[in-house]
């Protein structure tokens, strides 16, 4: 099992060489130039759109702009920016939070173009179901050639929901539940196991009912938890306020001076560490966002382009800052070597008693990202398979919520960004190629726009 974790870390470490770094940053760069920063100019007016302003029950689609958007944060909002961030942080000391922080800002424009292709491209079937994502704007709109691509895509994909959307998430449940239950005193196999069969038991009923059913779940879920986190996150910096300055500064000195602990130097650890860990947590540049908002109710495909950008602003910009803050404030990463204990730890150093209720926010965030990735590995399963591979899918899904719930953290994580990083490759090969339309679509919805003032 060593052998096997070692090789993992090693083809992880391949695949996010420098060329991967510099085309997800570099597209996220190239998009927001060709868009003429559609991440600062459109933003109010997706703020609208989810408010309900332009919701409209007679098109075409499955859900609404906000469950689309909740949906897809779901997946995103997790333990991605609880224990993704402590690991950046742990890893490429804290200047990778500023790389997150340009990971984020440029993949607004990123996910706003993947999003906005979804719905422009995507088919919905005589059952009124919508098929939207990388795999079919890659094949529809860059043609039957590339259809290889479209299945590299869906198959990178399906691998990748067993990984970040499945064993990381379940491992965290069960470490976070086991020290609830046992105050930190026992973490066993067999209470794990228990866990993960419960947790397995949970996810299935869920998923059974498909993307309504997962948006309603989401829709419920997300707010509160953002609420909740965010809340106790900004208390512990009002406490703190006066050393946020000293924070921030210490970010940025960081982000070009890597300390030598840090393996790898500068581009290895901080650069890398950061850019992989913003993708982890906000997805902009992976094409999983696309498949929630192409089930979204609109004929706009720009108008949801600009509700999905929403998503790495809330998700890195906001909630991870909070998390990486806190963590600075607190001091908490010089002293804390474990991942998952982390911020936990900081929590309850800056909010004493406090670190219970970010164990539970472990779980919740876990069980919604659970929940939302098992949607993107059916899309994929049914683009490649059709609809019958759909249920044989959702059902070795939730068995491997078992396996998840007892493997080492640290193989999986690796696992993760090796897929993350496979999945990102097709998709932003096609962004680039359909930039073009992406202009196209996105001055004559902005011209129709004004018109309408």
């Amino acid at each position: 099992m060593d052998q096997v974790a070692r090789w993992i870390e090693v083809f992880d470490a391949y695949v996010w060489g420098l060329p991967l770094i510099v085309m997800l940053v570099g597209t996220g760069l190239f998009l927001t130039a060709r868009l003429a920063f559609i991440q600062l100019r459109g933003f109010r007016h997706g703020v609208e759109v989810i408010r309900g302003h332009y919701d409209d029950p007679d098109d075409p689609g499955e859900i609404s702009h906000f469950r689309a958007l909740t949906t897809a944060l779901s997946a995103t909002i997790g333990t991605g920016n609880i224990i993704g961030v402590a690991a950046a942080i742990l890893l490429g000391g804290p200047g990778a939070v500023f790389w997150m922080w340009i990971t984020a800002f440029f993949g607004m424009a990123t996910k706003f173009a993947s999003c906005t292709l979804a719905i422009h491209y995507r088919r919905i079937d005589e059952h009124g179901e919508a098929h939207g994502g990388p795999m079919y704007f890659i094949e529809l709109g860059m043609g039957p050639r590339f259809k290889w691509l479209a299945v590299l895509f869906a198959s990178f994909t399906a691998l990748a929901s067993f990984g970040i959307g499945n064993m990381f998430q379940a491992s965290n449940v069960a470490s976070s539940t086991s020290s609830l239950l046992t105050g930190g005193n026992s973490d066993s196999v067999a209470l794990r196991l228990t866990i993960g069969f419960v947790m397995a038991i949970v996810v299935g009923i869920t998923i059974i009912g498909g993307v309504k059913r997962i948006a309603a779940v989401a829709s419920r879920l997300v707010p509160l938890m953002v609420v909740v986190y965010f809340s106790a996150g900004v208390l512990i910096l009002l406490m703190n306020a006066s050393a946020i300055p000293a924070a921030l500064g210490l970010i940025f000195h960081s982000a070009f001076n890597a300390p030598e602990a840090v393996t790898g130097g500068l581009l290895g650890g901080v650069i890398r560490q950061g850019v992989a860990r913003g993708l982890f947590s906000n997805e902009a540049g992976l094409g999983s966002a696309a498949m929630a908002h192409g089930a979204a109710r609109t004929s706009e495909p720009v108008r949801e382009g600009l509700v999905a950008m929403l998503g790495p602003f809330i998700d890195t910009l906001v909630v991870c800052t909070i998390t990486a803050l806190v963590i600075i404030l607190t001091g908490s990463y010089e002293t804390v070597t474990d991942k998952g204990l982390l911020t936990a730890a900081a929590f309850n150093a800056g909010l004493p008693g406090f670190g219970k209720v970010v164990e539970v926010s472990v779980i919740l965030f876990a069980f919604s990202t659970l929940v939302s990735w098992s949607y993107y590995g059916d899309r994929a399963m049914d683009y490649l398979f059709g609809p019958r591979a759909v249920l044989p899918y959702r059902i070795v899904y939730v068995c491997v919520i078992l396996l998840g719930s007892v493997v080492t953290l640290d193989a999986v994580i690796n696992f993760c960004d090796a897929m993350n990083g496979l999945m990102a490759l097709p998709n932003l090969v096609a962004l680039l190629v359909l930039s073009p339309v992406l202009v196209e679509l996105t001055r004559d919805y902005i011209g129709r726009m004004k018109q309408r003032r």
